[in-house]
């Protein structure tokens, strides 16, 4: 009887608890609860303030992804019927931001995505590979144990890529050509396998380092090693021999509403195929008449094809080798460097390195990407990486594009951790575009070359828009995508061919950035005329960027919220 007494007791005291909870603790509640146990099931761990990985890999049968969609769908509901008409501003985006997280999980989850995980640059098997050295004992036995988890996750992996297979839907053919070849190095159960780089330089007084690289060799040799083979005869004799051929998404299953869904999934944009066409179509017009502008001020007088020709076979617009291709980069950061001050208040602490494309996946990857720890430039086939268009590419990528943003997010306010940790491409790529303009604001580009490579590079953007829905709602060929972005820009043709392999395989990903730059540029067009000569970039730059990732219409609103209140402080 007693007993019976004590549960009721209980469970009437959590219910008079949840009662009085006020909404902002609800919803605090809620947010910390799932992205705990998110990152959990991703199998990471908080250490020294971050999240990071942990001893294992993730479980990623049908059956976990079943579980973690019912539990995104019941937080989904809960969340919608906290009452948030008391929120702040700031519990306001922090609430959107989770809303959309949860949205983005549940559908993967219904769309089976997991059942392809892979694309034409990024694959589920390269998460293991780390060039830097472990820098102490516990974090190098973490991965020894990750090491020893392969197995079980690659055979998890081709189980859902059969599932994939069988029911049509699969990474397209034509973007898996020669992607096999990245996996050939980790098939060598050897000390050249590219998985013992981190164990060698770890540091030479590690303590048990002797013993750590005892186990590491034994583990590649005994179940890494294996793995990675099995997955490569896997991919050669079944899942490359029988993807789907088409290159489009609407031949997926359901694909014109799947395609419908990775757009709004990349941009948090509710845009249908045909208007994003003919948003591309209109920049595409815009920027050709820039670029012509530019050659004539380079002082060409040929036809727009001649000078293209004459940009990609010029020995002048080329490193000789990729330690000059590194220098001239590290050149353009420090000289962005000493012109921050002019564009942003706000500076962190955090620093990245510049590092080369690691060999093993230069030949598929793309000309550079930006991240926290470093800015990583491609130097492979170097006749193919024009120098001119480099200015353009550290700015995006590096400073004060995806590095700089990656370090204020680490060093900004004190917000949920689901809130730093989230990324939104129509925001992240959407900057990073944009600095590339922001650069002409600032004297970035030195010759008329420097220029043509920032134009061809906004043009490869707003193209993007008119591809991706070309290929995924138009009936667009592989050949016919590769002959506009050929036309239309100096890219390098292996550069072109890497680009429209990655819209074939990654459907609406690449709308996401030039969607996101011609609504912050629009943002900045209205704080300019609104504010007139009080308008400083400065501010409206430190603003954008401490809020963090966001929806792109969370960004819209709240950068208008700010234009209204400068206004109202200038009495306007």
């Amino acid at each position: 009887m007693m007993k019976f007494a004590t549960a009721a007791i209980a469970v009437l005291l959590l219910s008079t608890s949840a009662i009085a909870a006020t909404p902002s603790e609800q919803f605090t509640s809620l947010s910390d609860s799932m992205w705990k146990w998110q990152q959990a099931e991703d199998a990471q761990e908080k250490r020294d303030g971050r999240w990071q990985e942990s001893d294992h890999l993730p479980d990623v049968t049908p059956a976990a992804w079943e579980r973690r969609r019912a539990r995104w769908e019941a937080d989904l509901k809960a969340l919608d019927a906290i009452d948030q008409s008391g929120f702040s501003n700031e519990e306001r985006i922090n609430a959107a931001i989770f809303r959309e997280l949860l949205l983005q999980n549940i559908q993967d989850a219904k769309w089976k995505t997991y059942e392809a995980p892979l694309n034409s640059d990024s694959f589920f098997w390269g998460g293991l590979s780390r060039q830097d050295g472990y820098t102490n004992a516990d974090d190098a036995r973490r991965a020894l144990k990750r090491m020893a988890d392969t197995p079980r996750y690659f055979a998890e992996n081709i189980a859902n890529m059969r599932a994939g297979l069988k029911r049509g839907y699969s990474v397209p053919q034509s973007s898996l050509k020669g992607r096999d070849a990245t996996l050939v190095p980790y098939t060598d159960p050897g000390p050249s396998n590219p998985l013992r780089a981190a164990f060698d330089n770890m540091p030479a007084d590690l303590p048990g380092r002797a013993e750590i690289l005892a186990e590491a060799d034994k583990l590649i040799r005994e179940k890494v090693a294996p793995a990675y083979a099995n997955v490569l005869t896997f991919m050669r004799t079944e899942y490359m021999p029988k993807a789907i051929k088409s290159v489009s998404a609407r031949d997926l299953p359901n694909g014109a509403a799947f395609y419908q869904d990775r757009i709004r999934y990349h941009t948090t944009l509710d845009l249908t195929p045909d208007e994003i066409h003919q948003i591309g179509l209109k920049e595409v017009a815009r920027i050709d008449a820039d670029m012509k502008k530019t050659m004539a001020d380079a002082g060409f007088t040929g036809t727009f094809p001649e000078f293209l020709d004459f940009l990609r076979k010029d020995p002048r617009f080329y490193a000789k080798t990729p330690q000059e291709l590194l220098n001239y980069t590290a050149w353009i950061n420090k000289k962005m460097d000493g012109k921050l001050k002019d564009v942003l208040g706000l500076l962190p602490r955090y620093r990245y390195t510049i590092k080369p494309v690691p060999d093993a996946i230069a030949p598929i990857y793309t000309s550079g990407r930006g991240g926290l720890e470093a800015c990583w430039f491609n130097t492979y086939d170097l006749p193919q990486r024009p120098l001119y268009n480099l200015t353009a590419l550290a700015l995006h990528e590096c400073n004060p594009g995806h590095s700089l943003q990656a370090a204020l997010a680490l060093e900004g306010p004190d917000r949920p951790d689901f809130r730093r940790q989230t990324y939104f491409s129509g925001y992240g790529e959407g900057w990073a575009l944009y600095t590339e303009w922001l650069g002409t604001k600032i004297g970035m580009y030195e010759t008329p070359y420097d220029e043509f490579g920032r134009e061809t590079f906004e043009m490869w953007r707003a193209a993007r828009l008119v591809i991706d829905t070309g290929l995924h709602a138009k009936g667009w060929s592989r050949q016919q995508a590769i002959d506009y972005l050929t036309a239309h820009t100096a890219l390098a043709p292996l550069d072109i061919a890497n680009e429209v392999d990655r819209y074939i395989s990654w459907p609406g990903q690449a709308l996401a950035y030039k969607l996101g730059e011609i609504r912050i540029r629009a943002l900045r067009a209205k704080a300019e005329q609104e504010l007139g000569d009080k308008f400083d970039q400065r501010p409206f730059h430190d603003y954008l960027l401490a809020m963090g990732s966001v929806p792109l219409p969370v960004l819209e609103a709240e950068m208008t919220r700010w234009i209204n209140d400068q206004k109202a402080k200038l009495g306007r």
